[in-house]
């Protein structure tokens, strides 16, 4: 066997495994699912008629979905900027030379590592119990409110545990940006004059874009596909004020059983996500410096 055929064998072996789980678990499914939006099935019923465009006729209809979704882009807008604005203030602090700056690390990214629902459970436990206790203890009107059956409470509830469980990964990303930056142009911006917020400006910034762009990227889209938090923390309440669109999908498919429109909703979520996501990355992309 000549080394090409070995090359094109090496390939086989190490990508098919990977191509075969990732079209068997997310392409097959995909493409059923663009299917059942243009049939009506309750998902259980062995009797599957062809509904055409009416799912997604209903989908403008439907002020449920029209509601999930206005809360959905409030949501990601709130923690897309507070995500990248922590963030990047963590670590600019962790970058510089403190003692125990690798533990601070460690334990700004921790939280990341346990799984959302149980921090769901959790902060749920926090919000319902200890904040009564606190209110007791110190009498502030804020403490003394339940802020999980509270509308506007309850949506800074999720924000808040929500920044709290993933502005570690993001540190990471902009900590790793920040010690790429070379030290060379930083000292010469300084002997030319340059104070520390110019030098934030006009060099730290521009090289770091590259981390920018990928922070802005996850946290957009781990804001539309929020699940698991606003599963275990609020449920959607109270009164539906905190249901994300994913879960209001889930709740027409599996509690519902209105499989199909739950699959056309998913299909329009789909085009909505990577229509914004695409055009975010396309302009940070054009605002990055090459070094």
């Amino acid at each position: 066997m000549n080394s090409s055929n070995r090359k094109l064998w090496t390939y086989v072996v190490f990508v098919a495994p990977a191509l075969f789980f990732f079209t068997m678990i997310i392409l097959v499914p995909f493409l059923r699912a663009i299917i059942y939006s243009f049939q009506d099935w309750n998902g259980i019923s062995s009797d599957i008629a062809w509904a055409g465009w009416d799912n997604y006729a209903t989908i403008w209809k439907d002020a449920g979905f029209h509601k999930s979704f206005a809360f959905t882009l409030k949501f990601v807008l709130v923690i897309t900027i507070l995500l990248n604005v922590f963030g990047f203030l963590l670590a600019l602090v962790l970058n510089l030379s403190l003692k125990s700056r690798n533990l601070l690390r460690t334990a700004f990214f921790l939280p990341y590592v346990i799984g959302p629902v149980i921090i769901g459970f959790i902060w749920q436990f926090i919000f319902t119990n200890l904040f009564a206790e606190i209110g007791k203890a110190t009498e502030w009107s804020m403490f003394m409110k339940n802020w999980l059956s509270l509308p506007g409470y309850a949506f800074w509830s999720l924000v808040i545990v929500t920044v709290w469980h993933s502005v570690g990964y993001f540190m990471v990303i902009y900590l790793a940006a920040l010690q790429g930056v070379p030290k060379d142009l930083l000292e010469a911006a300084e002997i030319d004059g340059a104070g520390k917020w110019k030098r934030m400006q006009n060099v730290v910034l521009p090289l770091i874009r590259p981390a920018m762009t990928i922070n802005l990227f996850l946290a957009i889209s781990s804001g539309f596909k929020a699940f698991d938090l606003n599963f275990a923390l609020t449920r959607g309440g109270p009164f539906g004020t905190t249901e994300s669109i994913a879960y209001h999908i889930y709740l027409d498919a599996f509690t519902k059983n209105l499989f199909t429109l739950a699959s056309a909703k998913a299909v329009v979520f789909f085009l909505v996500l990577a229509g914004i996501t695409l055009v975010q990355v396309s302009v940070m992309k054009r605002k990055e410096v090459e070094m």
